[in-house]
């Protein structure tokens, strides 16, 4: 008797745990280093146009990052049509110094988060991402992630 509640317990946890996203994929910076001419690029196979996705961009920086920002160009190509160059400022302190953002120990996660939008065509969408300070490189950039999910209703 103990051993089926147990296993009936097991099993409602398991399927009450709904993960919705589909694609998350990170890209590693080679010695915490980002290089202008470094593009990391996320290629994304939507198949479902009828509903809406959250896009979250995640940048994980050490606390010796030296800028209050990170200037981010993010290239968008669909299925279909032209590609699209978008600036993103990426608060990464506020005016105190005091880090924006989860921290633990000497790491720091930013997001930048595009919530329920929708997609227009069927197809894979190419996203790359490219440094935009005036700096050739940025350091203590450790990596850039990209999760898709269906957005909560």
């Amino acid at each position: 008797m103990r051993k089926a509640s147990l296993l009936i317990i097991l099993c409602i946890l398991f399927f009450s745990c709904k993960e919705d996203s589909f694609y998350t994929k990170s890209y590693s910076f080679s010695h915490n280093t980002w290089k202008q001419d470094v593009k990391p690029v996320f290629k994304v196979d939507i198949q479902d146009t009828s509903i809406l996705y959250d896009f979250v961009v995640t940048i994980r920086t050490t606390t010796d990052y030296a800028y209050n920002n990170l200037w981010i160009f993010l290239n968008t190509k669909p299925p279909h049509g032209q590609q699209v160059r978008e600036p993103y400022e990426i608060k990464t302190t506020y005016p105190d110094g005091n880090w924006i953002g989860k921290k633990t120990g000497t790491i720091v996660e930013h997001e930048l988060i595009f919530k329920r939008r929708k997609v227009p065509y069927k197809g894979t969408y190419t996203f790359t991402f490219e440094q935009a300070i005036t700096q050739k490189t940025v350091d203590e950039v450790l990596d850039i992630s990209m999760e898709v999910k269906r957005a909560i209703e």
